[in-house]
């Protein structure tokens, strides 16, 4: 799962109170903002990290306990319809199928040709690709978000539930793409590791708040959101790879991206399932998703320099097209078509408003995206740390 930008601008809604299970709200915590900074003094002490700021309010364990059998009940089905989109170890590709082989005679001059096809390729790609791959690097962060989920996380580290089974294999096959993709910037030459290096530490360091509250219906609809998100992603820079020459890069980009796909398919079908069985505790959940906004799991990401590194970096993820508020737009009209939100019966009075929320919410996404990219268009440019400090357009 990589991904990407905060592309909208209105103000996240709070939901004070959710009918048939969604009103618990327990524990909330507030954390204190910080500024970023690696050796921030505490008296006469340095704290060896400190996390950036937080402004929002923390909410846990906000599904009640009653619907936990859905999930428990769920596990044999999940065995038989989510399970079947993992790929055998044996046969599924890694990284080295795409990179120069260092065991081989020929691996300096395979070196030597993957370096002269990334001379063509513009910084601005690069800082894309990079933001991509780190966001990519940082799984530890999204296994650790699904194992907060009550009622499918992986209560053991080696459970043998569907839903452990699912997180485990998941984030093994998610793996590779960090990996191949680092290998690759590696060998490019084109760009400065050790920032790199320091970015997906402190990212990792950071960790992230999707707000999904350990609430098994609000983190489905997320990962559903992200792995379709990351799917456009990683194929809009397979396009512009091939656009600028590098088909090798297209074909790793794109070969990421349907691992997406694939892994987007079993997140919908899970929700699928949710809204059969749950119609209405589905319905105010994904609501509620939508009026927080789907945060992207690199929101946290810092370099040690820049404060705003993860804005400056959708904001020329935006200008590249490769993921847009257009995009997020697209994303939530292609969900609700796919669960036939509009068609959903048997709901309360309000989940009919959650209906109705929902389904109006794409055009108006739109409409705020048509005057982003009004203000968007007065020029502006930000140094970039992983192209050793180049001025970008943003």
């Amino acid at each position: 799962m990589a991904l990407k930008l905060n592309v909208l601008s209105f103000p996240a809604h709070k939901m004070s109170s959710f009918p048939n299970g969604f009103q618990s709200r327990s524990h909330r915590v507030f954390m204190a903002s910080t500024l970023h900074s690696p050796s921030m003094k505490v008296g006469n002490e340095k704290k060896p990290f400190t996390p950036p700021r937080e402004v929002h309010e923390q909410v846990t364990h906000s599904m009640a306990p009653e619907k936990l059998e859905i999930f428990n009940s769920l596990n044999d089905w999940a065995e038989e319809h989510i399970l079947v989109h993992l790929k055998d170890v044996e046969k599924i590709w890694q990284p080295t199928d795409f990179l120069p082989d260092p065991a081989s005679d020929g691996f300096e001059e395979q070196v030597k040709e993957l370096r002269e096809r990334a001379k063509e390729i513009p910084d601005d790609y690069y800082v894309v690709l990079i933001g991509d791959m780190i966001t990519e690097e940082a799984l530890p962060t999204y296994q650790t978000m699904l194992n907060t989920l009550d009622g499918v996380r992986d209560e053991t580290g080696a459970s043998l539930t569907s839903w452990a089974i699912w997180t485990r294999a998941w984030t093994a096959e998610e793996n590779r793409h960090g990996d191949l993709l680092n290998k690759y910037l590696y060998l490019s030459g084109r760009v400065d590791m050790r920032q790199i290096e320091k970015t997906i530490q402190y990212l990792i360091g950071s960790g992230m708040d999707p707000r999904t509250e350990n609430n098994p219906y609000l983190g489905f609809i997320y990962t559903s959101f992200q792995e379709r998100a990351t799917f456009i992603s990683h194929g809009n820079t397979a396009r512009l790879a091939k656009q600028h020459g590098d088909l090798k890069l297209a074909q790793i980009c794109g070969t990421i991206a349907a691992d997406e796909k694939r892994h987007e398919t079993a997140y919908t079908k899970i929700i699928e399932k949710l809204f059969e069985i749950d119609p209405d505790g589905t319905i105010l959940a994904l609501a509620d998703m939508m009026r927080k906004k789907i945060s992207m799991p690199a929101h946290l990401m810092y370099d040690g320099r820049d404060e705003n590194l993860f804005e400056h970096f959708s904001a020329v993820a935006q200008r590249l097209g490769i993921y847009t508020a257009r995009d997020y737009a697209d994303i939530l009209e292609f969900l609700v078509g796919r669960w036939n939100v509009e068609k959903v019966t048997g709901l309360s009075g309000e989940g009919r408003k959650a209906q109705d929320y929902v389904c109006g919410l794409a055009p108006r996404i739109r409409k705020l995206e048509e005057r982003a990219q009004a203000r968007a268009k007065q020029a502006s440019s930000a140094p970039f740390s992983w192209v050793f400090g180049r001025e970008i357009n943003l």
